[in-house]
């Protein structure tokens, strides 16, 4: 389903450049779950910008089956992305003004089935008494857990989710986790970044990234 050629991604900051990627190949099969570790700083967070056509690499390919992303047009790759794609930010990027149930519909496709998916989603994530609260009336976790329902509700192939347990009791960390595990027994591919392997466990394979390269575990 996927496959990242020797894919490069170099940064500037002042005094020198930094290869958050250095050369990285990856094959992930669709269905397949892996989890990415790695020390904050190795690259895991351009890793998965990079899989979902958010951050173009400075060399190497990523191709999404028979898609080479970034031969696409701007426009063209955000529709890619809007329809086969779901992310799952470490810092949410909700809308601030936005309530729970808008913030979930903002990045779908305008159809009848949107907005009842969205609200099955919200409670069953325990946030029906949120629905119209914004993310300034939200706790940290509420806010992971509506980032997640809006990464879900389109129903991607791919769901990328950098720390999605990071900001949360154990209980909600369980349900995100419960809800990761159902969307691959339905058949997504699942990319996951996390410092905690342990709640990972049913991942199929584990990566481990250290100065922009990674290996299997």
């Amino acid at each position: 389903m996927l496959n990242l050629a020797d894919v490069r991604h170099i940064y500037h900051p002042p005094g020198g450049e930094v290869a958050a990627l250095d050369g990285v190949s990856l094959s992930v099969s669709r269905g397949e779950m892996v989890l990415v570790r790695g020390p904050s700083g190795c690259g895991k967070s351009t890793l998965l910008m990079t899989i979902g056509a958010m951050l173009r690499p400075t060399a190497g390919t990523v191709r999404f089956e028979d898609t080479d992303l970034y031969q696409l047009e701007p426009h063209q790759r955000a529709a890619h992305r809007s329809i086969n794609i779901g992310f799952v930010f470490q810092l949410f990027h909700l809308v601030p003004y936005l309530d729970a149930i808008n913030n979930v519909l903002v990045g779908a496709a305008s159809t009848s089935e949107d907005e009842p998916r969205a609200r099955q989603l919200l409670g069953d994530f325990g946030l029906t008494e949120r629905i119209h609260h914004r993310p300034a009336e939200m706790s940290i976790g509420e806010r992971q857990r509506t980032a997640l329902a809006r990464a879900l509700v389109h129903k991607p192939a791919l769901l990328l989710a950098d720390e999605p347990t990071g900001n949360l009791d154990p209980e909600n960390a369980e349900l995100v986790c419960n809800a990761l595990v159902d969307f691959r027994s339905e058949g997504g591919t699942l990319i996951v970044v996390s410092h905690d392997g342990d709640e990972f466990a049913m991942a199929d394979r584990t990566i481990e990234m250290r100065s922009g390269r990674i290996r299997d575990v």
